[in-house]
């Protein structure tokens, strides 16, 4: 029992997408392109790096990233060249320029307006309700009702 359990936890460690043909034999260029791969978005699975992903794109970014490296790209100019191939949408991370600042803006811009506006609404349903008082008339009136 005691090793179905053991064999159990080694198979519930989370798989490695990285394969062994992939991995370069410089680790100081091994280390650098698992870092790159760890920003960059597998299109497959969309919400994985493609560090992580064992989709077939995800392999070919990673070979692609590998092949730049070992070519004397920096890490600069691979994401740089990544992203002009495959659009920004490729960054895990996006970056603050350009329509992404709108995007990155929405979010607060809409809460802030909807706490806003749910300010107003507070404030003017309060003053509808002091403003609904009794008129003397009507006062005189609901007393001598309340009376019968």
């Amino acid at each position: 029992m005691k090793y179905l359990l053991l064999i159990a936890c080694l198979f519930a460690t989370p798989a490695m997408a990285v394969e062994p043909d992939e991995i370069l034999a410089d680790p100081v260029l091994e280390s650098r392109a698992r870092d790159l791969s760890k920003g960059l978005r597998c299109l497959v699975c969309q919400n994985e790096s493609i560090d992580e992903s064992n989709a077939d794109l995800a392999r070919d970014l990673r070979i692609l990233v590998r092949e730049r490296l070992v070519a004397g790209d920096t890490d600069d100019e691979v994401i740089e060249w990544v992203v002009g191939v495959y659009g920004e949408y490729v960054l895990l991370r996006p970056t603050l320029t350009g329509a992404n600042i709108v995007l990155w803006l929405a979010g607060p811009a809409g809460l802030l307006t909807a706490l806003l506006g749910g300010m107003i609404y507070v404030r003017r349903r309060s003053t509808a309700q002091t403003g609904d008082a009794l008129s003397e008339a009507e006062q005189k009136r609901l007393a001598e009702l309340l009376k019968d």
